[in-house]
């Protein structure tokens, strides 16, 4: 027989593993999948997340994994490749999920959080790939307090560039702002001033690539050949959003500067009953400290809808 939970928490990122830490300890039996592909694995440290402030990333989630385990909360390393929402004895639709695992295994759950999260597509720049997390960085609360005062560089990649470019100077009196494949003629005579207000030199021309001396980043290579001394380079990557399971399942999405995500209320409940969503699965701006409150604040109110689900079934008998 298909084994059943009171929840299925899909990802294993800090949303999912708070989600998992708040149904332990409340009781249910909760199960984590996760493919072990968190967002922020290239980053040698999380920041901004108050008594983990420098934290390496895959430490805080194995500290995650310990206290789940301690609630009988189980983990499993697999990816979901399809949710559908069950039918009871009559064919009617029913409250109960099966979920079905990469590895072959089918669970059923009453609940679902969905904490998958999102996938940054870099732009097609020569070493960027390789840099990522390192000395190539997206965001200055982030990293900004790590590489302060250093040579900065932002490479135009997308809408939210020129307010990067502003952002970044807070951090670093030498800020140059790559157009690559932007015409100046784009910029608006507001971002023009704003930029040039800040200090930051806009610098026209493709990127090429960038220049790699003893494993780290010196500087950023135009494709005429010019190279701008540069050790950190700030970029802001296309967001893409893991929706395929909520899409699948019939959730409401609503489009972003950074992509489609679902319609949720203040406890990430989703357009579709008995599924919650948390952490960069609900935005592109999501830190690890919000998407551990996310996941918390949808644990919590599941554990309530639960409770007055069984109440009425109870009192119906």
């Amino acid at each position: 027989m298909t084994e059943k939970y009171a929840v299925v928490v899909i990802g294993g990122g800090a949303a999912g593993l708070s989600a998992a830490l708040v149904l332990g300890r409340a009781r249910h039996r909760t199960l984590v999948v996760d493919a072990g592909e968190p967002r922020n694995a290239p980053a040698a440290h999380m920041q901004g997340y108050l008594t983990r402030d420098g934290m390496p990333p895959a430490e805080f989630l194995a500290l995650g994994r310990e206290e789940i385990a301690r609630y009988g909360v189980e983990l499993q390393r697999d990816r979901v490749v399809e949710v559908t929402r069950g039918e009871d004895l009559t064919g009617v639709r029913g409250e109960d999920f099966t979920v079905v695992l990469a590895g072959g295994r089918t669970v059923r759950a009453r609940r679902l959080v969905v904490a998958t999260g999102l996938k940054d597509e870099l732009p097609a720049v020569a070493g960027v790939a390789e840099r990522f997390g390192r000395d190539v960085l997206h965001c200055p609360f982030c990293h900004g307090w790590e590489v302060r005062d250093q040579p900065f560089g932002v490479l135009a990649s997308s809408p939210a560039s020129v307010h990067q470019a502003l952002m970044v100077s807070q951090w670093s009196k030498d800020v140059r702002f790559f157009l690559h494949t932007v015409a100046e003629e784009e910029l608006s005579d507001g971002d023009l001033r704003r930029l040039a207000t800040a200090g930051v030199e806009v610098v026209p021309g493709e990127v090429a690539g960038l220049v790699v001396e003893d494993d780290r980043l010196t500087g950023v290579r135009l494709a005429d050949g010019a190279e701008h001394a540069r050790s950190v380079l700030f970029l802001a990557p296309r967001a893409v959003p893991q929706t395929g399971l909520l899409e699948g399942l019939g959730a409401e999405l609503h489009e972003t500067p950074f992509g489609a995500y679902p319609v949720v209320d203040a406890t990430g409940l989703t357009t579709v009953p008995g599924v919650w969503a948390a952490g960069n699965a609900i935005g592109f701006a999501e830190q690890v400290v919000h998407a551990a409150s996310g996941g918390y604040r949808a644990a919590s109110a599941i554990v309530g809808d639960l409770l007055m689900s069984d109440l009425d079934a109870a009192a119906q008998v």
